[in-house]
């Protein structure tokens, strides 16, 4: 059927039919809310890079902790700044690390938020990279040691799933291995099985002091212009025992969450990065874009091209929205 028949408008025209056939829904228990420690006490300091964004010390997060949890985000994800880097990032498996005395407090505040660390090494090195440096270049099989070790000590510490983030060939599956042998057969892992090599990183890396102090990533992360190469990764990844894969960055890369989507069928997150949250804001600040539409366009988009769970610096915005009927 055809026009005059067919009235594409008809199911526009009220607010309560459009909402009645509204294909695509965002809720805040698809949101997983990112999180910065550091260390020192009573800290809660705004990241310039990042408006609305924190760094907490242990004594602040678990507050922060229970408000993500009372707007109905089930889950944080944890990034640390040691007090000291060093070239092998020794503070990365401490047990009395920055991570894993978050996590510690997290769930000492708030026990049914659910907890995933973020597992890598360049918070942590003096150098910026992501694991072990031989002749100028991150070694992938030394560094898959350091992995499981960093792995264990966030499993000691209490994390309820863990996702690495490094890129290194082989991690997931060295670290199910070190997690069944070391009685963890139920903790998940969430990999960052598709993570390029992207522009959009920058104010992250100015908020957790982690940019390479030579060089680049380029060696270990993706080419951005990969899209066959992204689901060679994720199938890996699969294969070794990741329980949900991950897109990153997601707004440049909605072909590819929807390609991973529909080829695997497994749980499927994309992380919302810094550089798509700073542009956002920025132009919210000027005037020129409405940043509530934005934000719920922007994570709509994601959940339509086929993510069950997105990570996003958004999450707590969108809950508040969501709590007052505003979406």
């Amino acid at each position: 059927m055809t026009y005059p028949t067919t009235r594409m408008r008809r199911l526009r025209m009220l607010p309560g039919v459009r909402a009645l056939v509204h294909e695509t829904r965002v809720h805040p228990a698809n949101l997983i809310m990112p999180l910065f420690l550091v260390p020192g006490q009573k800290v809660k300091s705004e990241i310039p890079s990042m408006p609305g964004q924190y760094h907490f010390s242990i004594d602040t997060v678990g507050e922060e902790a229970q408000k993500i949890y009372s707007l109905g985000i089930p889950a944080v994800l944890l990034f640390g700044i040691p007090e000291e880097k060093d070239e092998s990032g020794s503070h990365a498996c401490d047990e009395q690390g920055i991570i894993q005395k978050g996590v510690a407090a997290i769930k000492k505040a708030c026990p049914d938020l659910v907890v995933i660390t973020d597992l890598c090494f360049c918070e942590y090195t003096s150098h910026g990279h992501c694991g072990a440096i031989i002749n100028s270049q991150v070694d992938n099989d030394l560094t898959l040691q350091m992995i499981v070790n960093q792995t264990i000590s966030h499993a000691n510490a209490g994390a309820d799933m863990i996702a690495p983030s490094g890129m290194m060939d082989g991690a997931v599956a060295a670290m199910r291995a070190g997690l069944d042998q070391g009685g963890f057969t139920h903790l998940p892992i969430m990999a960052y099985s598709a993570k390029f090599c992207s522009a959009f990183y920058g104010p992250f890396r100015e908020a957790v002091q982690s940019a390479p102090q030579f060089g680049d990533r380029r060696s270990y992360q993706m080419d951005p212009a990969n899209r066959l190469e992204a689901l060679r990764e994720v199938e890996l990844d699969i294969q070794e025992g990741a329980d949900i894969v991950m897109v990153k960055p997601a707004l440049a890369y909605l072909d590819v969450i929807s390609a991973v989507k529909e080829k695997f069928g497994m749980p499927t997150a994309a992380y919302n990065v810094s550089g798509e949250y700073a542009m956002v804001k920025a132009a919210a600040s000027k005037g020129w874009i409405d940043e509530q539409r934005i934000v719920v366009e922007t994570l709509t988009a994601i959940k339509r091209a086929g993510c069950d769970i997105i990570i996003t610096y958004f999450a707590v915005e969108f809950a508040e929205l969501f709590r007052k009927g505003l979406v």
